[in-house]
């Protein structure tokens, strides 16, 4: 680098040989650069924050004392910020690429530097060469706003059709070196009619950090379990984990926005019914390790103080049965295990194995206590890189208690399910990617033939937009 700095130099004599009318206009914007440089060295060196008396040697035979810049030169040598060429000079008048430049500033921000403007103006270049600057865009701007709006439209083979916009505007800010704050705001606008509906709710609210060598996250906030096949949406409680390459976690709090409907049905009398189940608590704990190519996960999750509540439709709506048909039930109990690995290049295989106690308690009718869900996925649509894509497939065999509030967008009915889907994105321009998936599920009998199978179909597409 230091080669091609001469050889510029040279270039830079021949073209005033060659071109002397140009010669004047060149000059002046040298003398711009160097005055550039002068301010440049002076402000660097003062940032440092140590006066250069207490470094007596002079490193440079082109930067004697006297000089203007002898001082500051002196300084920012003798902290390492700067260094010169083999014969022994600094080298002030020669051209500085921007990669030199960033490299100058990555050390004075390791020496603690005041250089914030410097490292704006220089952060593509700092990143390129793996110089973190978070600490610095967490002084800019403690609180960040991104947002993400999806569309999609969704065809239901048993439901109908579905069309919904859904907003959500997500705000971070840094507490401290260790704490940080995240909160989301959602909006949903439903399509289907003209009636405007819509509704806008506080979705998370939760902070994060470190307690020793143990990562916390609490309050209201996502709690995704067994790859989204048992619970995918948002919980109030806390989470820890502790570990990298074999990670510990533990997790314990209160089930929000459950799917409730546990079936629906018409009695022989002609009358609507429906039955709901909810939980009042969650807890549990897990295991992941990378052995090799292979990541192996282990869990153990209770569902706990779990109601069910049988629904009568009558004239004024659906109300709450006072028969025999509500009852409380035992706590649901669900050990998992699971492995995904790559088949070959980019091409990821995924299996889960689910086991529960099947609701010992006063429910009458049998539910089945185990499932099976089995993956492929081929890359993936990056928002950032346009004309990424991505290939997934997926085989479910579900039975209902292993299921609480499912991570997939098709129709799985509320007994249990077998079946599989198919699903593509791809990302049409930066931050914006399009998916499409497609759902054949079949809904599993229970009990007498109150509660029969049927077939379930969802054809589901999306456009999302990040920003």
């Amino acid at each position: 680098m230091k080669r091609n700095m001469r050889k510029q130099g040279n270039s830079r004599k021949y073209f005033y040989e060659v071109h002397p009318k140009a010669s004047y206009k060149i000059k002046c914007f040298l003398e711009e650069e160097r005055k550039m440089k002068k301010s440049l060295v002076l402000a660097m060196a003062m940032a440092l924050g140590v006066t250069a008396s207490a470094y007596a040697a002079n490193p440079f035979s082109d930067v004697p004392a006297g000089h203007w810049a002898y001082d500051s030169v002196n300084k920012l040598a003798a902290a390492g910020v700067v260094d010169g060429y083999p014969d022994g000079t600094y080298g002030g008048d020669k051209l500085m690429t921007r990669y030199e430049m960033a490299q100058i500033v990555a050390k004075a921000m390791a020496k603690g530097a005041n250089v914030d403007k410097l490292a704006a103006e220089f952060a593509d270049e700092l990143d390129t060469l793996g110089v973190r600057v978070a600490n610095l865009e967490a002084k800019a701007d403690n609180v960040k706003v991104t947002g993400q709006i999806r569309y999609h439209y969704a065809d239901h083979d048993d439901n109908g059709y579905e069309t919904k916009l859904r907003s959500r505007i997500w705000v971070n800010g840094q507490i401290n070196d260790d704490w940080s704050y995240t909160g989301m705001l959602e909006n949903q606008q439903d399509f289907k009619n003209d009636a405007g509906e819509e509704d806008t709710k506080f979705q998370r609210a939760y902070v994060n950090g470190k307690l020793g060598g143990t990562d916390i996250q609490a309050g209201r906030q996502q709690l995704f379990l067994v790859g989204g096949n048992l619970y995918d949406t948002r919980f109030d409680g806390i989470q820890a984990s502790y570990g990298e390459d074999v990670k510990f976690s533990a997790f314990y709090g209160k089930p929000t926005n459950q799917k409730k409907d546990m079936w629906s049905w018409t009695n022989k009398k002609g009358v609507e019914n429906y039955r709901e189940l909810e939980y009042d608590n969650v807890y549990g704990a897990k295991v992941d390790a990378k052995i090799g190519v292979v990541k192996a996960t282990v869990g153990y999750t209770v569902f706990g103080d779990a109601n069910s509540t049988k629904y009568v439709k009558g004239k004024d709506g659906f109300a709450p049965s006072n028969d025999e048909h509500s009852f409380d039930l035992d706590d649901n109990e669900i050990w998992n295990a699971g492995v995904a690995f790559d088949l070959a290049k980019d091409l990821e295989f995924t299996a889960d194995y689910m086991k529960s106690n099947g609701y010992d308690g006063d429910f009458k009718q049998d539910l089945g206590d185990d499932a099976y869900i089995l993956g492929l996925s081929y890359q993936g649509a990056k928002a950032s890189e346009v004309g990424s894509w991505g290939l997934y497939a997926k085989y479910y065999d579900q039975d209902r208690t292993t299921v609480v509030a499912h991570t997939m967008n098709g129709d799985y009915g509320s007994q249990g399910f077998k079946g599989y889907m198919v699903g593509a994105n791809y990302t049409f321009a930066k931050n914006i990617v399009g998916s499409v998936e497609y759902y054949d599920l079949e809904s599993k009998e229970i009990g007498d033939s109150q509660y029969p199978s049927q077939d379930l179909k969802t054809l589901w597409s999306q456009l999302v937009f990040t920003f």
